[in-house]
């Protein structure tokens, strides 16, 4: 029977690489491994095939070689295993492909398994001067730790490796799988004293106070990370991380929009038609602006620089002032006068130039 081309067998293109490559041999390998399959010929063939396909298409030279001469480059060579590579060699020399992702077959490196606490999470909010500057926050925190005095022995199931090997017979011969070592779940170790008042596993739970450095131009629901100040954990393991959820406080008078500002301004009539100075809030006090005269309701002020820093960029956003013209509710009959001499007048007519902007041109410099 003829041989099946290599790149087929692997279910790979002749451009894929060696990440590619492992990946598809591995997934092979999984399915048709004799564990999974005891006494199916068929399964034991294809597991055989694919893992001369690897062997050749992993090696640069050997891939090279065939390439260019198909099969019959591959005669005489030590590529292959037409000369007689048992199952045992196929675990020898593939040992890295099944390590830690199927039991490890064979020759799987396992090794004991250092633990990891769990994260702790808290949500820290903060007004928009703090978003600005930056500021250092301190929290107390209650989590887990180890109990003064705890003490550990090593595992007596897995004597310390943090694995348990078996061996089983089969068709092939004898076959070894290793898996995680259900009695100290691969930590390899058990604990030998534990302090009253301590958990199974030798912990207590603590309060500390840990300080929180939060950088200029942080975002409403943005996370981040403190590292080791989350749970510890058992058997002189790793700690987890605390995580920090920002949120962000309104402000009285500006609404944010990344790191741009917005403030609606309202003024009168008489002001519009006869400009003022006034008083603009930002984050760190109050700014003097000058209201042109003749200035429409609608207009965009842009204060450059009063906005918020970014964390991604230099330089600070804008603060956008949004003028508004204020139409009183209720006159005075001298008032009522005015108004209706100034119907008829044709300077109160509006007579809008190319200057002024339509809703759709201001909406696009604002979010410009």
């Amino acid at each position: 029977m003829a041989k099946r081309d290599y790149y087929d067998v692997l279910g790979v293109s002749k451009s894929a690489d060696n990440k590619d490559i492992k990946k598809a041999y591995r997934k092979i390998a999984i399915k048709y491994h004799p564990d999974k399959n005891p006494g199916d010929k068929q399964a034991e063939d294809k597991f055989k095939e694919a893992a001369e396909a690897y062997e050749v298409l992993s090696n640069s030279e050997k891939r090279q070689q065939y390439d260019q001469f198909g099969h019959a480059g591959m005669r005489g060579s030590a590529g292959g295993f037409g000369g007689g590579m048992n199952m045992d060699d196929i675990f020898s020399q593939f040992g890295d492909i099944f390590g830690g992702g199927f039991g490890g077959f064979g020759g799987g490196r396992g090794g004991r398994r250092v633990i990891k606490g769990s994260n702790l999470r808290i949500r820290l909010s903060l007004n928009l001067k703090e978003i600005l500057e930056g500021v250092d926050k301190k929290i107390k925190v209650t989590r887990l730790v180890n109990a003064e005095g705890v003490t550990y022995d090593t595992c007596s199931t897995c004597q310390g490796t943090g694995q348990v090997t078996r061996i089983s017979n089969t068709i092939l011969g004898q076959m070894q799988t290793s898996s995680t070592c259900q009695s100290c779940n691969g930590a390899g170790k058990s604990i030998k004293d534990r302090p009253s008042g301590s958990d199974p596993n030798g912990m207590i739970k603590e309060q500390e106070t840990v300080k929180i450095t939060i950088p200029e131009g942080v975002e409403d629901e943005m996370q981040l990370k403190v590292s080791g100040k989350g749970n510890a954990a058992p058997f002189d393991g790793i700690n987890g991380d605390l995580l920090v959820l920002i949120n962000v406080e309104e402000h009285e008078s500006l609404i944010r929009d990344g790191k741009n500002l917005h403030y609606d301004h309202y003024i009168s009539f008489a002001d519009a038609a006869l400009g003022a100075s006034t008083q603009i809030p930002t984050i760190t006090g109050k700014v003097k602006i000058k209201i042109e005269k003749g200035i429409q309701s609608g207009k965009i002020l842009r204060l450059k620089s009063q906005g918020l820093p970014s964390l991604n960029s230099y330089g600070k956003g804008d603060l956008l002032v949004h003028i508004n013209v204020w139409t009183p509710q209720k006159i005075s009959p001298k008032e009522k006068k005015f108004f209706e001499e100034a119907q008829s007048s044709k300077n109160f007519q509006p007579q809008p130039s190319e200057n002024d902007k339509s809703f759709f041109d201001r909406v696009k410099e604002m979010f410009g």
